[in-house]
């Protein structure tokens, strides 16, 4: 994307700037299915219904609109296999193997610090 946002002229995009399109990336990788499908995906190109199951609680309208998104965005590759039945396969392509790593961190993070997430330590003073 070549558009500039409107944060002064030393930085071409300002993910602060109501404008900048980086929002909707950073919109889109925000996401919870996004981030999980992306974090499946690193395992290796899955199947659908591979997706699904992993990714507990997903529709499949919602994973349906999160997999179009992130392809939209280059962050996957969908790939048709013409056999019957119909096989399509997911993967990350390079932008998006940058992306998971980021998203691997936060989500280890999350593990890590739930239980305090829930029970705040007491603030002295």
């Amino acid at each position: 994307m070549t558009t500039t946002c409107p944060s002064g002229e030393h930085s071409q995009h300002d993910v602060y700037a109501a404008q900048c399109p980086c929002r909707v990336l950073l919109d889109l990788l925000a996401n919870k299915w996004a981030a999980l499908a992306i974090g499946a995906l690193q395992e290796g190109p899955q199947r659908f219904g591979e997706l699904q199951r992993r990714l507990q609680g997903v529709s499949p309208k919602v994973l349906t609109q999160t997999l179009r998104r992130l392809e939209d965005f280059g962050i996957l590759d969908r790939t048709v296999y013409p056999v019957v039945p119909l096989h399509v396969e997911y993967s990350l392509t390079r932008l998006g193997q940058s992306a998971a790593v980021p998203l691997n961190a936060l989500r280890s993070w999350v593990e890590e610090n739930i239980d305090q997430a829930f029970r705040p330590e007491p603030v002295a003073g």
